[in-house]
């Protein structure tokens, strides 16, 4: 017997006759025997060239290679290189945007696309790829700009009990610890709200912000304070100023 998963490499055989007439003479390859049963399984694929084995040549990783969507799942989307030659772009690969859960968001069947061969694992017929590297990466481009002591603009999309992470920038987040939230704001920054953030830890090797509403209380506070002093009125000239007009140094006598 011939199961259709063994008639083709390059096709997805749903019925025999898809590939097979009666009547048709065949070479098949024995691939397991079972004398009890008096069954023989046979396999016509294995008798032609595997397309898949001359892959980890022809698709290096790093290489970038077109393709076709074949089908989309809840964890990836199944990008046809060639006939019989299939990669995965897993939903995490698709797109620098975290807030991205479906592929169906970006991609589509039959849509033709680029891709990034990230492994090529041979013996367990699989391709990894990723949409989102032959993209910019927008945390790296906002982290080369980035400053401890910044102050950054963003919105608080997540809270957690020891923090809140906040969006600055379309694929960015940053977190601002539950010890840099000030007690008496801690149970008024929601999700959706947005604050000024002071940066206080720029970290590229683990790709993590670390932001400050505290310091940016105690930022306005210091901006209040040196505001009213430059809006008071300018006092009346010292006793040396005054000396000095006439003529007198500071302490010394009246010049004649």
């Amino acid at each position: 017997m011939i199961h259709v998963s063994e008639m083709s490499w390059t096709k997805r055989v749903k019925r025999p006759s898809d590939v097979l007439s009666e009547g048709d003479l065949v070479e098949a390859a024995v691939l397991d025997l079972q004398p009890r049963e008096q069954r023989i399984s046979l396999g016509l694929r294995q008798t032609l060239p595997d397309p898949f084995k001359a892959i980890a040549e022809r698709f290096p990783p790093g290489s970038v290679v077109k393709g076709r969507v074949k089908s989309l799942t809840e964890f990836g989307a199944f990008i046809e290189l060639e006939p019989g030659v299939e990669g995965l772009a897993h939903v995490s690969e698709l797109s620098w945007d975290k807030k991205l859960k479906k592929p169906g968001q970006v991609l589509k069947r039959g849509q033709e696309v680029d891709a990034k061969v990230l492994k090529v694992d041979v013996l367990n017929r699989r391709l990894s790829l990723s949409l989102k590297d032959l993209a910019p990466d927008p945390w790296a481009t906002f982290a080369s700009r980035a400053r401890v002591e910044q102050v950054v603009r963003g919105r608080v999309v997540r809270k957690t009990n020891f923090g809140a992470f906040v969006e600055l920038a379309p694929g960015v987040e940053g977190l601002c610890h539950a010890s840099e939230i000030p007690a008496e704001d801690g149970a008024g920054v929601e999700v959706g709200q947005e604050h000024d953030f002071k940066i206080i830890k720029v970290n590229p090797g683990e790709r993590r912000i670390g932001l400050s509403l505290k310091a940016m209380t105690s930022e306005n506070e210091r901006r209040a304070v040196e505001q009213y002093r430059n809006n008071q009125p300018r006092s009346a000239a010292t006793l040396g100023e005054i000396l000095i007009s006439k003529g007198q140094q500071p302490g010394g006598p009246e010049k004649s």
